[in-house]
């Protein structure tokens, strides 16, 4: 229902409660840290409002009327309501200051996303923080629909309705099992990977959407080999030696330094990619969310 305009405000409902506990208009005004005349115009606009008087004013101070008393009591309930409300909100402005919800794409939570959260740990440690991984159509779409507070994603299109900044740089590495034909060659050419079955994470993974990107061109990608939820299960199959696989350097760097991988070089294209973090337009991210961005942007974590 809707707030009479007879109703007055806050400051004014506490300078009658203060003429009413010190007995004067002069000692309520200084405890309120205003002049005489402006306690005085508040009690006088209440009284216009209210339509009665309030205060009986003396040289020997002011005392309430009997309607002035009247007022004061539902006075001290509006504002011991407001001063309640006023703590729920602090309550919860504290609890979302202390709370950052991130989704990142698979390569960003496995990979990057860990020696930042160590980092932010350290610089606010009463931060709580939930994360949720999953490839980089889903982490777009949970920050759309407002269930996290900032997403990192490694697709190259950024949905309407998001902004984006580049946080760190990484490379698609085409690899195989050491014994796999491809790798006696050590190169391949466009349309070769493009007519190749691949293993493959699914449809709105980052890495496959830059795939498929750089080989529209070249006819391809052709129909997976396998398609697999995730770059650990992707890499597992690769190096069973089920066929080739595209994933990111960061995910597949010990392993073709343990040669339980190789890199094939692919002419001609360029598989180079930035990794973003996203947020809603026009939200710039707060609190936590705006320190983790900050670390993300660390020239020590690119």
């Amino acid at each position: 229902m809707p707030i009479s305009h007879r109703v007055p405000d806050l400051p004014s409902l506490e300078t009658l409660l203060a003429v009413a506990r010190l007995g004067s208009l002069g000692q309520a005004a200084r405890e309120a840290g205003i002049s005489q005349p402006a306690a005085s115009a508040r009690i006088r606009a209440m009284e216009r409002q209210i339509g009665a008087g309030l205060l009986d004013r003396s040289p020997n101070g002011s005392r309430l009327t009997a309607t002035g008393v009247l007022v004061s009591g539902w006075a001290a309930r509006v504002l011991e309501a407001a001063a309640a409300m006023g703590a729920e909100i602090e309550s919860l402005r504290s609890e979302r200051d202390n709370r950052l919800r991130v989704a990142a794409s698979l390569t960003v939570a496995e990979h990057l996303l860990p020696g930042w959260l160590v980092t932010l740990r350290a610089e606010r440690p009463d931060t709580v923080v939930s994360l949720s991984a999953d490839n980089s159509r889903a982490v777009a779409e949970k920050v759309l629909r407002g269930e996290a507070d900032l997403g990192f994603v490694e697709s190259a299109a950024i949905p309407p309705g998001l902004d984006a900044t580049v946080v760190a740089r990484d490379e698609l590495v085409v690899v195989t099992a050491p014994h796999h034909a491809w790798a006696r060659r050590s190169r391949v050419r466009p349309a070769e990977l493009a007519a190749a079955p691949l293993i493959l994470r699914e449809q709105g993974s980052g890495a496959r959407q830059v795939l498929a990107d750089v080989l529209a061109s070249h006819g391809g990608p052709a129909g997976p080999l396998l398609e697999l939820p995730s770059s650990t299960a992707v890499k597992a199959a690769a190096i069973c030696g089920a066929g080739p696989a595209v994933l990111s350097r960061l995910a597949v760097e010990e392993d073709l330094l343990a040669r339980r991988l190789v890199a094939i070089h692919v002419d001609g294209i360029d598989l180079r990619r930035a990794l973003r973090a996203v947020w809603p337009t026009g939200h710039r991210p707060q609190g936590p969310a705006r320190d983790l961005l900050s670390l993300a942007h660390r020239p020590a974590r690119d």
